[in-house]
């Protein structure tokens, strides 16, 4: 390991530090009892709320996944994700957060999303919620292999050594804090964390426009690829036999540029409607102290997601002038946000902006360990399987069931050739269709019951499955993301059978208009 290296690792180590010492610092308060260890006691403030919701959501993939993106194929698949995702946020906050928020407490003081489900629904059997926690069991373990490759490729990217070691070592560390300080900690460090991130991306996309010769020359490079820099059109890396783009003269190899018509732009701004379905940002919702500083979180959140993807964008444009010939695959070309840090930065600087992305990954993967191990140990383990469980009881299983999503995770992240734009679009794609849909129409719409709840959200997982391993494979109009036509099939099956079998209880509608009219509610 040479001197630059071991500077930039001093400086994650510095990083890494104060986000144990966060863990360290809330633990106590953490453990007391398991609301506070999963929502935190209902305390959060707006900043908090606001920046530890979007760090959690975006995760190592806005630092790696989406400027690869761009760096590989150009403007338009990055662009409209990053727009839909942009007003996804927003409607989330705007129509979501406020009534999520006043029925979780009127539910029953909900928790947890599972929890939220059941309670809405009053039921006795507990299906919805053993559905609910299932579901999010196993798209949350997907979901925490996509940041356990991240830090493979961060650290074996950064330090030359062998990637499965340095995605070990990453799991270890996301694992033990997690252990350690439950939703308070995590939020908390979220927030730090948001803050780290955004920093990162706007000193390396100022820096790196300079040393390409200003915004100018990037719009130049960009444009003389053909399809590179178009909305409606698509860049064609030409590749060899091994799937490695072909340098002729020094130079990338593109083809013509591919069509990018109607269809496709929906494809990729339905990654909006995935919002609608995030347990890690609607567990936020729920989280905060008081109701009316949902408007204020919403305006800290939109800010700070507007600029976030824009400039995660850029930089894959600007490293396409750099670093042409730098990262020949789909999958290496998520390195490149690794590559403009480390060489238009000082040592020092560079390791507290590799920490960016550390810092994305911690923040994500940490809610996703949690919320998938309250699922079975609040959900199913206490839901479920023993009623009168006790919260220490609750505690001890939520960590077993820890180590064990962890260790699946490991398993799947074990292929250093995996693309975590394509992990985290499958995962996003099982939230939003499984839960998306049955959370708006169980805040919004009064007739909704559970044999529609439970209809939605197996219809919604269920077709996420087969449009991705067989129907996107016919080619053509069902080459879309699955996420679009699991989401309408989901909310067609919550309707349907909604209106086909009997209306909800009189305890259940008066909920529902109790939560509507906010009168006799307190914070």
């Amino acid at each position: 390991m040479n001197e630059k290296s071991v500077q930039i690792l001093i400086a994650m180590v510095i990083y890494m530090a104060i986000v144990i010492f966060i863990g360290v610092w809330f633990s106590k308060r953490a453990n007391k009892n398991s609301e506070n260890y999963f929502l935190g006691g209902r305390s959060l403030g707006p900043w908090v709320t606001a920046m530890s919701a979007e760090a959690s959501d975006m995760s190592g993939w806005l630092l790696m996944g989406l400027p690869g993106v761009a760096y590989w194929c150009g403007l338009a698949d990055a662009a409209w994700t990053a727009i839909g995702l942009a007003i996804g946020t927003y409607f989330n906050w705007l129509i979501v957060s406020k009534r999520l928020r006043r029925y979780s407490v009127r539910a029953n003081n909900s928790i947890t999303l599972p929890e939220f489900f059941s309670n809405r629904f009053r039921e006795k059997e507990k299906i919805v919620m053993t559905l609910s926690a299932a579901f999010i069991l196993i798209f949350f373990t997907v979901y925490a292999a996509s940041c356990f490759v991240t830090c493979g490729k961060l650290f074996a990217t950064l330090f030359g050594a062998p990637y499965i070691a340095m995605m070990l070592l990453g799991a270890v560390f996301v694992l033990v804090y997690t252990l350690l300080g439950g939703f308070l900690a995590e939020s908390a460090s979220d927030f730090m964390q948001a803050l780290v991130m955004i920093v990162a991306l706007v000193v390396i996309v100022i820096i790196s426009t300079v040393k390409a010769g200003g915004l100018g020359a990037v719009i130049e490079n960009a444009k003389a690829i053909p399809g590179f820099l178009e909305f409606f059109g698509m860049a064609t890396p030409s590749l060899d036999s091994a799937g490695n783009q072909i340098i002729e003269a020094g130079k990338p190899v593109f083809g013509a540029a591919r069509e990018y018509g109607i269809l496709s732009v929906c494809s990729m701004m339905a990654w909006g409607l995935g919002y609608f379905g995030m347990p890690q940002v609607l567990l936020r919702f729920m989280a905060i102290r008081r109701e009316d500083e949902l408007k204020r979180s919403r305006r800290i959140a939109m800010i700070w997601v507007v600029i976030s993807l824009a400039v995660a964008v850029f930089i894959g444009i600007i490293g396409r002038q750099l670093f042409p010939t730098e990262h020949l695959t789909s999958g290496a070309a998520e390195n490149i946000f690794i590559t403009l840090a480390t060489s238009s930065l000082p040592a020092i600087l560079a390791g507290f902006v590799m920490a960016g992305i550390l810092a994305a990954t911690i923040s994500s993967s940490d809610s996703y360990l949690l919320i998938a191990a309250s699922a079975l140990a609040k959900n199913i383990f206490q839901g479920v399987v023993k009623k009168d469980a006790k919260d220490k009881q609750v505690m001890l299983v939520s960590r077993l069931t820890l180590l064990i999503i962890a260790l699946i995770a490991i398993i799947i992240a074990l292929d250093e050739n995996s693309v975590i734009f394509s992990i985290v679009s499958f995962a996003w794609a099982g939230f939003g269709a499984t839960f998306g849909p049955i959370m708006l129409l169980s805040l919004f719409w009064k007739r909704v019951n559970r044999p529609g709840a439970i209809a939605g959200m197996v219809g919604g997982a269920g077709m996420v499955f087969i449009w991705k391993l067989l129907i996107s494979k016919l080619g053509g109009v069902f080459a879309i993301y699955e996420l679009l036509p699991a989401f309408i099939f989901s909310l067609i099956c919550i309707v349907v059978v909604s209106l086909l079998t009997a209306p909800p209880s009189k305890e259940v509608e008066e909920d529902f208009e109790v939560v509507k009219n906010g009168v006799g509610l307190a914070e």
